[in-house]
């Protein structure tokens, strides 16, 4: 009976050292460390364990044990939570929606800034705990109250699960401002990635809305905000960059939006959408509206293939404008409140940020821009990391401290 254990015990090495090698040797064939980064062997170690837990998790998914989303989440969520002694740190929920809420101790003589914070992962990674340090650094520096919000994710949930519990916690929250001591004139709403698209959704979905407070300004840190237009000048330029390529960004589109796998080439391609919908959107997609300093490198004109029907009638609900708020109507953009907007040059969604930047501009929102030249996706949950730190995570963090602290 001892001997199947014994070789279980020997095989299991192995096989993690398998996986890791394979991991190791996916990365360098496959990725792409452009010169401008900083730390370039820090990102390739990070990157390969990236990888390595990615095809764990995969793998574990196909021998039924656990989904892959579940075994990354469970991994971030085991890191343990530094209690900061000037913070009350509170978990609660507003209906079936879990929050943290992140309170200063210190006595205050008039209301604090109220931020509420959706966090990133494309809606496969990230947790409440997995962002706890960047908003506990947060609500600490700017001295305000900062609420953030757990929604639910693949593979459990689908769009528009995602949307719906943010804007259900953000409205209760907004109602009970007075509950927590925040000012309802400087509320703030900030994300990054997937939670810079529910940034820009509810807040667009807020618009007019006489019954609760006005946000103050809105926060987007290399955000997500279409999802039908994959081959701008930085979707090719940095496809192969770490952390987000654009193979793995087309698949959790398809996984958040129930989109059958099969269906991958033809969103690369632009088949799925109509080309009446694309003349329509021309005017806010085009490349044309990306400066040329940022297409120097790399890029490619292009252009959608035919018309494939039976891809739109799958993918649709890409352009419902909680999906790809880039597409708002002039008149919902004009009525947004003052903006801030992070990009990294070496990040597929760079040129998301650019194209909303422009139309923010363009239907006169105010708007800062903060642009890193050796930033890349994801950087910002480094910010803290000691040894695995990047000055680029930490100049995000400060830019977005310090235009908070404005407001």
């Amino acid at each position: 009976m001892a001997l199947p254990w014994l070789v279980l015990l020997l095989a299991l090495p192995i096989f993690f050292l398998g996986v890791f090698v394979w991991a190791v040797f996916e990365h360098f064939l496959t990725t792409d460390v452009p010169a401008t980064l900083q730390h370039p062997a820090k990102l390739r170690f990070l990157h390969c364990i990236f990888l390595y837990l990615i095809t764990l998790g995969n793998i574990f998914e196909k021998l039924g044990i656990c989904s892959m989303p579940k075994f990354i989440r469970f991994l971030h969520d085991s890191v343990r939570i530094k209690k900061d002694p000037e913070l009350v740190v509170t978990d609660l929920r507003f209906g079936t929606i879990p929050v943290r809420l992140f309170q200063p101790k210190a006595a205050s003589s008039r209301p604090r800034r109220g931020i509420i914070f959706y966090h990133g992962g494309g809606t496969v990674f990230g947790s409440l705990d997995c962002y706890h340090g960047l908003c506990n650094y947060l609500a600490r520096e700017t001295d305000s109250v900062l609420l953030m919000i757990g929604y639910r994710k693949v593979p459990d949930h689908h769009s528009p699960a995602l949307f719906q519990d943010c804007m259900n916690a953000s409205i209760h929250f907004l109602k009970a401002l007075e509950t927590y001591g925040v000012d309802p004139s400087r509320v703030v709403v900030c994300g990054d990635s997937i939670g810079g698209a529910v940034v820009a959704a509810i807040t667009q979905a807020l618009v007019g809305r006489s019954d609760l407070p006005r946000i103050r300004a809105q926060v987007l840190i290399y955000p997500l905000v279409q999802v039908f237009c994959l081959q701008l000048p930085s979707y090719q330029q940095n496809q192969n960059v770490p952390f987000l390529s654009r193979k793995f960004l087309v698949t959790s589109v398809c996984n958040y939006l129930a989109i059958d796998l099969s269906w991958r080439d033809a969103i690369l391609n632009g088949t799925c959408v109509p080309p009446d919908v694309w003349r329509k959107y021309e005017k806010w997609l085009s490349p044309d509206n990306i400066p040329k300093k940022f297409k120097n490198r790399g890029y490619q004109p292009w252009s959608p293939g035919p018309f494939n029907e039976a891809a739109y009638l799958e993918a649709k609900h890409m352009l419902d404008v909680e999906n790809s708020p880039l597409i708002a109507d002039d008149e919902v953009i004009a009525q947004l409140p003052e903006s801030f907007l992070v990009s990294c040059e070496n990040d597929i969604l760079r040129d998301d940020s650019l194209l909303y930047k422009k139309r923010l501009e363009d239907q006169g929102v105010r708007v800062t821009w903060y642009h890193l030249e050796n930033g890349f996706h994801g950087s910002i949950l480094f910010f803290d990391k000691k040894a695995l730190f990047f000055p680029c995570s930490l100049k995000i963090v400060n830019a977005v401290v310090s235009y908070a602290k404005g407001i």
